[in-house]
């Protein structure tokens, strides 16, 4: 596109970084902080050129049949430009862009991959992460950044009238609905910026690269009062434990133990008798039922109880009610 001669006279030492054909002579072009949009000569008016700020507090899209207004609100004014509807989309793109600069929502070298809008809810995918907008207008500073730094898994539910996207970040699901005449050009451009940052090719390499580490997730999940958790049963018929550490040195303890009454002779026996006595009482005791343990299920027990008769009350009042408004029914029948 050439750039128009009024345009390079208002650009100072900017320097325009993309443009939009708005038809006839008329265009739209980006530098960092502004949009100048040129108007051409006419019969009714001269050439001009207008510019609009990117450090808008918020912008509001409006689409007609022809035409798609956008309205960009400051602190003391508000400035509209209306393009041709078939120009809408790449406007909105270029203005966002331009206003995520400038507030530091994006990096001066990150790009947009593509901007979608579903009725109250406004996506903006970059080349690193994922903003969400959800409000009657298009955009303001109250939305939501999500770093592909942080995706954890994506999969698509395709339904009849919808898709809905579920991306998760850090192991929690982010669910979008997209219709389904949008949902292809999302779906594509979520999977190249995502494929591109995680340096992979396909959905299941993305998946695989960025999902939880199975490990990870079997050690979690013996982090409740499995066996694994730390807890060891009160009687195991395990001789060695994992490490075969503990176990397998008392075993050795008690083979030691056997040589050595068998070569002290028959006093040795005795008192080994009366030692191996002792141990077999203590390991008696170590398996006598928790006091502690029968009373909590005896209040467990006694609970239950109690939820059983609450809830056998309240069936037979109900059934009162219901003997009650069935003659009831009878008698305004009768009275008819």
């Amino acid at each position: 596109m050439e750039i128009p001669d009024l345009v390079q006279q208002e650009l100072g030492d900017e320097e325009i970084r993309g443009g939009v054909n708005l038809g006839d002579e008329d265009a739209a072009c980006f530098t960092p902080t502004r949009t100048l949009v040129y108007r051409g000569e006419g019969l009714l008016s001269d050439e001009k050129v207008t510019s609009y700020p990117h450090d808008f507090g918020r912008l509001t899209v409006s689409e007609g049949r022809r035409k798609t207004k956008f309205s960009l609100i400051y602190t003391g004014e508000k400035l509209e430009l209306s393009v041709p509807g078939s120009r809408g989309d790449a406007v909105l793109e270029r203005l966002l862009e331009g206003k995520l600069t400038v507030s530091g929502g994006i990096a001066a070298d990150e790009s947009i991959a593509g901007v979608f809008r579903f009725s109250e809810l406004t996506l903006v995918v970059t080349d690193r992460q994922l903003l969400k907008h959800i409000g009657n207008v298009t955009w303001d500073a109250d939305h939501e950044a999500f770093s592909f730094d942080d995706v954890t898994g994506l999969e698509f539910e395709e339904g009849s009238v919808a898709t809905t996207v579920v991306l998760s970040f850090n192991n929690r699901p982010e669910r979008i609905k997209a219709p389904s005449e949008q949902a292809p050009m999302v779906r594509e451009t979520l999977e190249q910026a995502l494929f591109a940052y995680h340096e992979v090719s396909s959905l299941a390499d993305l998946n695989a690269a960025v999902g939880a580490d199975p490990e990870e997730s079997a050690d979690d999940a013996g982090n409740g009062l499995g066996l694994e958790s730390g807890i060891d049963p009160l009687v195991s018929n395990d001789e060695e434990g994992d490490d075969g550490s503990t176990r397998g040195a008392a075993s050795a303890d008690t083979q030691a133990a056997t040589a050595s009454t068998s070569e002290q002779g028959p006093t040795a026996e005795a008192t080994a008798g009366t030692e191996s006595s002792d141990s077999a009482g203590i390991e008696t005791e170590s398996v006598e039922p928790d006091a502690t343990g029968d009373s909590d299920i005896a209040d467990l027990e006694a609970q239950v109880a109690e939820l059983t008769a609450a809830v056998e009350a309240q069936n037979e009042q109900l059934q009162k009610q219901e003997r009650t408004i069935k003659q009831l029914i009878k008698e305004l029948r009768q009275g008819r």
